[in-house]
């Protein structure tokens, strides 16, 4: 099992219902893509909607293939709309 802090932004955040949350996933959970996959398997309010929002590993902007490990603090922002 691996043991994440994650964070959660904007609208992620209202969808949530928490600002962050320690999450504990299983061990074939190795990478971004398989968290964010994960989350949207396991929380009903993320299905489907995690598809377009950034993930960043400890303070850095993370590509779906990095890997995650036990004690990441991983965070959740959804695009940003500006003008």
């Amino acid at each position: 099992m691996t043991a994440l802090r994650v964070l959660y932004f904007a609208a992620v955040r209202d969808l949530a219902g928490v600002d962050e949350e320690a999450v504990t996933v299983p061990d074939d959970v190795t990478n971004v893509a398989e968290l964010r996959a994960w989350l949207e398997q396991h929380r009903e309010a993320f299905s489907g909607r995690l598809v377009a929002t950034r993930f960043a590993r400890n303070e850095t902007f993370a590509q779906d293939g990095d890997a995650i490990a036990t004690g990441d603090v991983i965070a959740i922002i959804p695009p940003v709309a500006g003008g």
